[in-house]
């Protein structure tokens, strides 16, 4: 039937053509396969980077995801040793915190001494610079020997000029870490008393560890990297029994781990797990 007016009622269909291929979603699978696929190179290109007793952390911590067993019986399920999956995992993460320090204040050690020796201005200083890695974290201290005078004239807080290019050195070695520092000074048992006994062994003792924090500080240990000054005067000696002597008069330089035992528990996993790296050393030496 023709519309009203004898007009003819034209339908124009319009077929809308499909868009090449490089406009569908098909190369987003394929893109989204290729990032998941490099991801996955560099993730094992960064484990085989790892020294030996991180990969036996990473793998031990990830054949157990609810915690890392070491220290604990072997096969045993975290929920049968009631212990819950959070107090197992702390001792893991504190484990790998703490092996990442070990090896990074042993290799400050080792440089710091290289570079003492190599010194010809320290020649005088040889052998009383000792630097240990201690239960507590890195310990480096100047240690007095002979006459006691030479990082200090006796009584005096300004430090000759030897000690301070000693302190210069090892600022810019510490500079490189992000650990706090903890500065200790500390004299021998004798008596010693100026003005009037005003100033004693308690005054001295603190103001060498404060020239001290302040050469540290002018190599980059600044922005609160120092964060304890302490003045032992003679109560906690070098040489427990001879209080007198030289080698009690010394500048204490801490830098304290980031990651300590909590529990028995967690000490007896670091324990383990330094056991266990001390075995695969000696076992990879031996022929």
């Amino acid at each position: 039937m023709a519309p009203r007016g004898g007009k003819k009622i034209v339908i124009v269909k319009k077929k809308v053509a499909g868009h090449g291929g490089h406009h569908g979603g098909s190369w987003k699978v394929a893109y989204a396969d290729f990032v998941t696929a490099m991801m996955a190179f560099f993730m094992v290109m960064w484990i085989l980077g790892m020294d030996d007793q991180t990969k036996k952390a990473v793998e031990g911590y990830f054949s157990n995801p609810l915690g890392f067993k070491k220290g604990y019986a072997a096969g045993m399920s975290p929920l049968a040793s009631k212990t819950s999956p959070t107090i197992v995992q702390r001792p893991a993460l504190r484990v790998l915190v703490r092996s990442s320090e070990e090896q990074s204040f042993e290799k400050l050690k080792d440089s710091i001494l290289a570079k003492i020796t190599a010194n010809d201005s320290l020649s005088a200083l040889k052998g009383l610079v000792d630097v240990q890695v201690t239960n507590g974290g890195l310990r480096i201290e100047l240690v007095e020997d002979g006459s006691g005078d030479t990082f200090f004239p006796a009584g005096s807080a300004v430090m000759r000029s030897a000690t301070t290019t000693a302190l210069q050195l090892i600022g810019r070695e510490l500079a490189a870490l992000q650990h706090p520092v903890v500065l200790e000074g500390h004299t021998d048992a004798a008596r010693f008393s100026a003005a009037g006994g005003a100033y004693t062994n308690w005054e001295l003792s603190a103001d060498r560890a404060n020239s001290a924090r302040r050469v540290l500080e002018a190599q980059g240990l600044g922005d609160g990297r120092i964060v304890e000054v302490r003045g032992y005067a003679a109560t906690k000696p070098r040489v427990m029994d001879d209080p007198m002597s030289a080698s009690n008069r010394r500048i204490s330089i801490l830098l304290p781990y980031s990651a300590v035992p909590e529990s028995p528990a967690d000490a007896a996993t670091m324990a383990q797990f330094k056991a266990d790296s001390l075995r695969a050393d000696i076992a990879k030496r031996v022929p």
